[in-house]
Parts: C-alpha cells; sequence; structure tokens
C-alpha cells in the first residue's frame, strides 16, 4: 500500500474529525442561526464576508467542510485508481456516497432545525467518519506496516 494513500486516508479521517467538532461548536454558539432566512448567503456584505462572530463560525464550518469534502472525494477516488482491497475501495466509497446527504442535512439543519434533522447530520457525519476511520485502518493494515507476535523473529532457545 502506497505511503502517500494511508496518508491520504489518514487526513481525510483527521478532517472529518475535526469538522465534526467544529460543527458541534457551531452548534453550541448557535452560529447557523445567525443566517436566518438568508441561507446559503446568511449576513455580511454581499453575503459573501460574515458580518459578525456567529457568521464567521458558520462560514468557517462550511469552508472546513468543503475542503473537507474534496479530500474525501480525494480518498475515494485513490481508493478505487490505487488499491486492490475491495474493504478500502468501499468504506470509503461509502463516506463519499454519504456525503451529499450530509451537505442537505447541514443545510437544513440552518432552515429548518428540527431535532429530528440535528440527529440524521450528526449521524450521517459519524457514518462517515466511520467510513474513513476502516479506510485508513485497512489501508495501514494492507500495507504490512503492523506487526504480530507471530511475525515476529523466534529468539533462539537452548532447545535449538
Amino acid at each position: 500500500m502506497d505511503l502517500r494513500f494511508r496518508h491520504l486516508a489518514a487526513t481525510a479521517a483527521g478532517m472529518t474529525f475535526v469538522l465534526i467538532l467544529l460543527g458541534v461548536y457551531t452548534a453550541a454558539a448557535g452560529a447557523g442561526l445567525s443566517c436566518g432566512a438568508r441561507w446559503p448567503l446568511c449576513n455580511g456584505f454581499l453575503g459573501l464576508f460574515p458580518a459578525n462572530w456567529p457568521s464567521f463560525i458558520e462560514w468557517f464550518h462550511r469552508l472546513f467542510a468543503m475542503l473537507t469534502g474534496f479530500v474525501i472525494l480525494g480518498t475515494t477516488y485513490a481508493a478505487w485508481r490505487y488499491t486492490a482491497d475491495r474493504r478500502i475501495r468501499w468504506a470509503s466509497a461509502v463516506a463519499l456516497l454519504v456525503l451529499p446527504a450530509q451537505i442537505v442535512l447541514g443545510g437544513l439543519t440552518v432552515t429548518v432545525y428540527a431535532q429530528a434533522i440535528q440527529v440524521a447530520h450528526h449521524g450521517a457525519a459519524l457514518l462517515i467518519f466511520g467510513a474513513l476511520v476502516a479506510t485508513t485502518a485497512w489501508a495501514y493494515d494492507a500495507s504490512g506496516a503492523h506487526s504480530t507476535p507471530s511475525d515476529a523473529p523466534r529468539a533462539a532457545s537452548a532447545d535449538d
């Protein structure tokens, strides 16, 4: 397994974890509600620049989500192009296939703000994160970078 792919998969999983934490902070700060009826533009100059701290938090969460989405897309592409392990391919594909639903749910958390939507949004985030952790773990496992006791050289004993 290529070292670059393992690092890409680990980066995707790590960015997704950070994105989840940013999402929790965004929700706790009530930043999504700063958009009001102007979603997806929110507030600020032409809807492009945050007008206050809550809208900055919302925009930063979106920016980081977009970057993370592109890394997930790249991870899935690399998995299908450069790996033969079906587990790695399908785990990365699950993360990518859930991503559009996650984006829609993210928008609904701002416009509708219902408990079921919040739960679905967080559940989809955990599904994506779990799939990327599996992709990363299997990529490292397939690399032969792990060592098990049976792989360790046997020490010479007195009987030898």
